[in-house]
């Protein structure tokens, strides 16, 4: 691999390669792609080998366009799609979009209409895009959708200019001056803020952006670029592993002062950081508070962000290249591999990491084309969690115990992952008479992050994906009732009916959950299950640590002062983080073996201990001459130089 192919010898590939038929009229650097224009796009039925040929030669991503003057009449584009797919294929909608010349085809069973792609970009000379019709409506993915039609010229532009920073010339590196830097703004030695600066001769890349929950919105809650003296300008790109806050909630702060570059990210995590981003700016305006950023900042993000499959590399700089792979932590989520210069040095990021299968997704990948530094989480790095089949009983258990005492059982949880996982769990238990047939009342928000889930059944674990593409919504039972508003809650609490109550935050920092935990708290029947870790700072930590005295501010302003007597239970083994059993298996498991090890993201007996059994375990690991690092906030470490 060189280190940056010259742009006129991609040029003179193409030309040369393409068949004379395709009648090529020009190229365009759109992001990371090649956009190859052509007036004959019949040329794809008889050669279409030829393109990934092309794409291998200059180890660059390449879409094939049509020119605007052989484009078919919109109305004549939607009557030939909707004659040659078959119906089985389900379409619900067909929009065009004038600027790129894609046609977007909405339908239930996408791969019928894939069969039929290259037939129809021939015949009607527009592109299709295909996306799948999620059995759930979401309201996040389509308003995504729609934004992106309405946008498109500006999407446009920003990803030919994008383009032209990629794949323009090298300078220092190409002569032998290069470096790989990293420096740590958040997430050391602690859980929240997660934001590694990644610096070369060549480049500035930002892995995450995130907020710590536990510290409001103090200085101390956002990433500490503020005193490394880079402007936001200044980053080239930004890379966010997963939605949670902690990893992506201060994004759309980077647009807000200067950010013009892109954001890589898995389309999955993409929608479910904007539907995160949008309710953290309600919550914060709700409750007076000034958020960090603005949801035109959202906005702006979005027409920013670069959406991107598991093992497909990516240029993202004249000097590095990405490829993300699945990190088994919530949907969407993504280990970073960085394949810096050619061959100059190799990152992997695991950002959140499931080295465990569970009933949600399949467990992180851990094969890699090459390692030199590994950036490993290490939230656990100091307990073992119990194993999921046990953490299931003892779920069921409690809910049962709950129930033949006539009180209801409260569950906060994270919306993305934990909340979907307990869903299926109680509806697989009540289907086979484990519990009774209760209702399960779930607020909105986890309604339409499960509805997400339904849109990319291809990242959820094997058996999920199998029963959601055969027709079943594995997420959807009978006595699962969906809420909106507030109205209902004090009326489902005061019921003499038992019921579950799945409800957000997970850590009691704000949300709907805060409201049932109220009302809940004073009657001993009650069982509150935590499902998900507990911040440090937070009001779930308090309690899950014992705190029985809450002070609150009521609605009249005066504090006051909430016993808590209802039982409060914790259960690690649901957790969507690696214990320390799964973290060093992980490193067992990794291939090719790191010479560096960076330990972040866990709290400071974590990545203490989990430092202390690396080194212990070195032989087991099958680790060799390693180098073990614990960094603090704004330590920067060089990887490599050739100076």
């Amino acid at each position: 691999m060189s280190f940056n192919i010259d742009l006129s010898y991609i040029r003179s590939v193409i030309f040369k390669m393409m068949p004379p038929t395709a009648q090529l009229t020009r190229l365009e650097f759109e992001g990371p792609e090649i956009a190859v224009y052509v007036k004959n796009p019949q040329f794809l039925l008889e050669q279409g080998e030829i393109v990934s040929q092309i794409a291998k030669l200059i180890k660059k991503r390449i879409v094939i366009r049509t020119d605007p003057s052989i484009r078919k009449p919109q109305k004549d584009v939607i009557e030939y799609i909707k004659s040659v797919v078959p119906a089985e294929a389900g379409i619900e909608s067909i929009e065009l979009d004038d600027v790129l010349g894609e046609v977007v085809i909405k339908a239930k069973n996408p791969q019928v209409v894939e069969e039929k792609a290259n037939q129809i970009l021939v015949y009607t000379g527009w592109r299709p895009k295909i996306i799948r019709s999620p059995p759930m409506r979401s309201r996040i993915y389509e308003e995504i959708m729609r934004g992106y039609l309405a946008e498109s010229g500006y999407r446009l532009k920003f990803l030919r200019e994008l383009g032209e920073a990629i794949h323009r010339d090298v300078l220092l590196a190409k002569n032998g001056n290069n470096y790989v830097r990293l420096t740590f703004l958040g997430a050391a030695q602690e859980v929240g803020r997660s934001a590694i600066l990644v610096e070369t001769a060549e480049s500035k890349i930002l892995l995450d952006f995130g907020l710590n929950p536990g510290r409001g919105l103090s200085p101390n809650a956002f990433p500490r670029i503020d005193l490394i003296g880079i402007d936001p300008s200044d980053i080239d790109a930004v890379i966010v592993t997963h939605a949670h806050l902690d990893h992506a909630g201060l994004v759309p702060y980077l647009f807000k002062y200067g950010f013009k570059g892109a954001v890589y990210m898995t389309e999955a995590t993409r929608d479910l950081t904007t539907l995160l981003l949008k309710d953290f700016l309600e919550i914060t305006e709700r409750e007076g508070v000034e958020p960090p950023f603005s949801l035109r900042d959202v906005e702006k993000m979005l027409l920013h962000t670069v959406a991107l499959k598991y093992n497909v590399v990516t240029d993202i700089a004249p000097d590095i290249r990405l490829t993300l792979y699945n990190a088994g932590h919530i949907l969407g989520s993504a280990i970073v591999h960085l394949h810096i210069g050619n061959g100059f040095h190799n990152i992997v990021y695991t950002g959140d990491l499931k080295f465990g299968r569970t009933r949600l997704l399949d467990r992180a990948d851990y094969e890699f084309p090459r390692v030199d530094t590994i950036i490993m989480e290490s939230t656990y790095g100091a307990t073992d969690q119990p194993k999921r089949e046990e953490a299931e009983n003892e779920l069921l258990k409690i809910v049962l115990e709950t129930y033949n005492k006539g009180g209801k059982v409260l569950i906060p949880t994270l919306s993305v992952g934990r909340a979907q996982e307990i869903m299926v769990i109680l509806a697989d238990a009540m289907k086979q008479g484990r519990i009774p047939k209760i209702p399960v009342y779930i607020e909105g928000m986890i309604h339409e992050v499960t509805a997400i889930h339904t849109a990319y059944p291809d990242l959820l674990s094997k058996d999920l994906g199998r029963r959601l593409r055969n027709g079943e919504n594995p997420f959807d039972f009978e006595t699962f009732v969906r809420l909106e508003g507030r109205e209902p809650r004090t009326e489902i609490v005061e019921s003499p009916q038992p019921a579950i109550i799945i409800a957000s935050s997970g850590m009691l920092t704000g949300g709907p959950a805060v409201e049932y935990f109220k009302l809940m708290a004073p009657n001993p029947n009650n069982s509150m299950i935590f499902v998900n870790y507990q911040v440090e700072g937070t009001l779930g930590r308090r309690i899950r640590d014992g705190a029985r005295e809450i002070a609150f501010v009521n609605e009249k302003g005066k504090v006051e002062i909430l016993r808590v007597k209802m039982q409060v239970y914790t259960i690690d083994g649901f957790s969507g983080h690696s214990d320390r059993h799964q973290l060093l298996d992980y490193l067992r498991h990794v291939q090719p073996k790191p010479t560096k090890i960076v330990l972040v993201h866990g709290e400071k007996n974590a990545v203490a201990s989990l430092a202390n059994e690396i080194e212990k375990r070195r032989k087991f690991l099958g680790l060799g001459d390693i180098t073990v690092v614990t960094p603090n906030i704004l330590d920067s470490y060089t990887l490599a130089y050739n100076m």
